[in-house]
């Protein structure tokens, strides 16, 4: 009987360490234990940061670490690391504050902290890489509730394994006493997979003024649905001082829906939509903030001092899994005609009691004497989750449309389908023998340009899908599509501007004479580019490499007025030209943006006056900015010159954030070599086009996350994740050392995917053997029992011995050895490295930069 409990317990030992093989699910959190900060003793926060709340489902309590800020309108920022490698889902959130100390809160997740101390001064940023709104709190507001199977994703593949608290204090005078604060928030999550995913969706204003003493006025934003249905419910609003009312809608089919409006001055809780509305594709989200300007002496801007102003409607949706997006922004009015037929509601001021309104806001007023830069950095503070600046541009290298046999290519546009069209010059080069002193064309006797120089493809793959324009052009130059799809170019050996239909052979307008330059209302002087409004249709030219203007038709092509002047020595003056070469229309802000390509910068003016508004101009352009492009959602995409001798500025693409001119990202190509990049267009989802006049090539780029350093362990295996956006490849391959950086990187990518297949194949086979394992030592005891009972005798049991020897192979001395070396056949297939051999013509004969 001994005997048989010692075996029992043998027996129970084995299954008590097979389970042990399954973590816990709270077995994690050690690591996480072991590196959490003690919280002050004044906070009243739980002393466990996580809290199990059964087998799946645990608590995070995210708390400032007992902090006292020193001054009005601080903001700090403190991190908490996901404390699971899993994927898991925040479901529910609860906050921890009181509008007595706290102004407003934000929760944003990421992968890389802007700091690893305790806390931190927002100034320095809250994240490094990309970061998404989890959730938003301010002024006494109740808890955010999340639908049932609705959750933000976070940690895994995808998620963000580190979530950033942004506190900010607006009036400090409750620090007085000095006591410390240990606001915060605590997350609800799951690792039971959510089938709906939440995300949020900000609109935003960024360049509404209100005029002093002005009654009403309105900040309007929309923008067009393009994705997978979203259903939204719930919504906050967020303004200062001055706001009275904001108002959120789905427009479908001209019907406005009303998602949420509220009072900026009530508690600016998340609230939740009333009536549950979806949004599919093409539908239009718009939202009016009302401001009303009484009480001031001065202009009010966007920024983010009470002394300022901002414009936010933020939207909770959740969407299907497999279509989910975690973040999207809206800084824009498409459509400033709609707001028009906006109900009446929009501008009717929620009453608000005069306690109330003296508690709520906690920003401090008296601020003074603050710069401009200081300002920027205060607006970036709350601004910093409109525009998602940490993507990068890259080439995107499986586009066959670079190796294309093209003329010059001179200009680029995206047609209303977001089509790709290509203007180019055949066979006619422009060189030092196209025109004479005058700027008269020498090479007429050439004729016309025989290919056709607009072609029209396919942006995904780059096949041919329409041509035309043989037999009409000299030297083509600037090209521009308008919101009808009809083509705008300038020749600058005809010195003329056509409008022509896409599937037309004759133009539908012609400005300018033939071949005869001037300066007057009728002439042009080898004219660069052309923008057409599309709310009024006014057509503006740029004009050009011997004229330093911009002038402005009617539709019908009548002369209405000209702006601009001759660069005079030394600095160049606002609205003086050095060859206006390129032009960015934003109907958003009624601006039109010119590069002065020899003066190396950007100039905007006011569309209806041609009043110059800034200049946007950096070390980096160089002295030469040859083209830029505008793209709705607040971004500006330029191309520069090659570097003058001795100056070390590089040929390259520029990402800028409109608003303030700041440079977010550049771009240099990975086949071939910028040479002369001489026109820019991009799309809404930052997929950008670059048109080479001396490569005679153009290049595809597009928008990439960013992949950080960090390696994981999982089943006992490192693997070491590749850092990719942040190196540079040569552009052209050679066999060098240094232009197999790509190669490598594909190559360890490749042991990085072989690496996690062995680790789920040995993971399953394991699983797998337990129960066989399991059964034989169940087995052997009953045969061991039976042994033991009858004297050695064979019962007429299960005979593992003679089961085992009657199979061939078998060994009397024990068990043959199992083999766990795994094939490495598929390695050496997959070993040798794939090279794609360039082949590329010697370069063209050099021509002048005026091209």
């Amino acid at each position: 009987m001994a005997g048989l409990v010692n075996n029992l317990l043998i027996l129970f030992l084995v299954f008590q360490n097979i389970c042990l093989g399954f973590r816990s699910p709270l077995s994690v959190f050690k690591r996480y234990k072991d590196t959490t900060r003690s919280l002050s003793s004044e906070c009243l926060g739980s002393d466990r940061p996580v809290i199990s709340l059964g087998l799946s489902d645990f608590a995070l309590d995210i708390r400032m670490p007992g902090v006292t800020p020193k001054q009005s309108d601080t903001y700090l920022c403190m991190s908490v690391p996901l404390p699971v490698d899993d994927e898991a889902y925040v479901v529910d959130f609860k906050p921890h504050a009181s509008m007595d100390t706290v102004h407003h809160m934000l929760l944003f997740g990421c992968n890389e902290p802007s700091s690893t101390e305790n806390y931190w001064d927002c100034d320095e940023g809250t994240c490094k890489d990309k970061s998404n709104i989890l959730y938003a709190w301010a002024r006494n507001a109740p808890p955010t509730r999340l639908p049932k199977g609705v959750g933000f994703r976070v940690g895994g593949e995808t998620g963000g394994r580190f979530f950033v608290l942004q506190v900010h204090y607006g009036d400090i005078s409750a620090f007085r006493d000095k006591h410390k604060d240990c606001s915060g928030v605590t997350l609800h999550l799951t690792h039971q997979k959510q089938p709906l995913i939440a995300g949020m969706y900000l609109m935003m204003s960024v360049n509404t003024v209100i005029p002093p003493g002005e009654k009403v006025v309105d900040a309007d934003i929309a923008c067009h649905y393009k994705r997978f249905p979203m259903h939204l419910f719930a919504y906050r609003v967020h303004t200062h001082r001055l706001g009275k009312v904001v108002s959120g809608y789905r427009v479908r089919n001209g019907q406005w829906t009303l998602i949420g409006r509220q009072s900026p001055q009530l508690p600016q809780a998340f609230y939740p939509v009333e009536h549950p509305v979806d949004v599919n594709y093409d539908d239009v989200l718009a939202a009016r903030c009302v401001f009303s300007g009484e009480g001031r002496t001065t202009e009010t801007r966007i920024g983010g001092t009470a002394n300022d102003e901002m414009c936010n409607f933020y939207i909770m949706y959740y969407m299907e899994a497999k279509h989910a997006v975690s973040y999207m922004t809206c800084t824009q009015n498409a459509n400033p005609e709609m707001f028009r037929s906006i109900p009446q509601e929009a501008n009717i001021p929620i009453p608000v009691k005069s306690d109330m309104l003296k508690v709520t806001h906690g920003h401090h007023e008296e601020i003074k004497g603050t710069d401009k830069s200081s300002l920027l950095q205060q607006a970036k503070k709350e601004e910093e989750e409109v525009l998602d600046q940490d993507f990068h541009i890259e080439e995107a290298v499986e586009w066959p449309g670079v190796d294309l046999k093209l003329g010059q290519v001179s200009g680029l546009a995206l047609d209303p389908e977001n089509n790709l069209v290509i203007f180019h010059r055949g066979d006619h080069v422009w060189d030092e023998n196209s025109f004479d002193s005058k700027f008269v064309y020498q090479q007429r006797g050439l004729g016309p340009i025989e290919q056709n120089t607009i072609l029209v493809l396919n942006p995904s793959n780059a096949k041919l899908l329409h041509s035309m324009g043989r037999s009409l052009f000299y030297l083509p130059h600037g090209l521009s599509i308008d919101k009808n799809g009809n083509y705008w170019v300038t020749d600058v050996a005809l010195h003329q501007v056509f409008k022509l239909g896409a599937h037309d052979k004759e133009p539908l307008l012609i400005l300018g004479v033939a071949l005869q330059p001037g300066s007057d209302r009728n002439h042009f002087c080898q004219p660069t580019d052309v923008a057409v409004d599309p709310i009024t249709g006014s057509i503006y030219i740029s004009d050009g490499y011997c004229n330093s203007r911009v002038i402005q038709f009617t539709p019908k092509g009548l002369y209405v007025m000209q702006w601009g002047e001759e660069t005079s020595l030394g600095r160049a003056r606002p609205g003086q030209f050095h060859i206006p070469h390129s032009l960015a229309l934003i109907p958003d802000f009624s601006q039109l943006c010119v590069a002065d390509r020899e003066n190396g910068r950007i100039q905007c003016f006011k569309l209806e006056t041609g009043e110059f508004i800034r200049e946007i101009k950096h070390k980096s352009f160089g002295r030469e900015l040859f083209a830029v492009s505008y793209v709705p959602g607040g971004f500006l995409f330029a191309v520069n010159g090659m570097p003058y001798p001795g100056e070390a500025e590089p040929v390259q693409g520029f990402v800028m954030n409109f608003s303030t001119g700041e440079i977010i990202d550049t771009f240099i190509p990975l086949r071939k070599n910028f040479e002369m990049p001489h026109d820019v267009v991009a799309s809404e989802d930052k997929t950008v086009f670059v048109g080479d006049v001396h490569a005679r090539a153009v290049w595809k780029f597009a928008s990439i996350e960013k992949m950080e350093h960090r390696s994981v362990k999982k089943a006992g295996i490192e693997v070491q994740e590749i850092k990719e956006s942040e190196t540079i490849v040569e552009a052209r391959l050679k066999n060098t050392p240094e232009s197999t950086d790509h190669l490598k990187k594909q190559e360890k990518q490749h042991l990085v995917q072989q690496a996690s297949t062995g680790v789920s194949f040995v993971l399953i086979t394991t699983l797998l053997i337990i129960p066989v394992v399991v059964l034989l030592a169940i087995l052997l005891f009953i045969r061991w029992r039976k042994t033991t009972v009858y004297g050695g005798k064979g019962g007429g049991g299960l005979n593992l011995g003679n089961f085992f020897a009657s199979h061939k192979g078998y060994s009397r001395k024990g068990f043959d050895r199992l083999s766990t070396e795994g094939s490495d056949q598929e390695k050496d297939e997959d070993d040798g490295t794939d090279s794609e051999e360039e082949c590329s013509a010697p370069p063209p004969p050099s021509a002048p930069s005026s091209s």
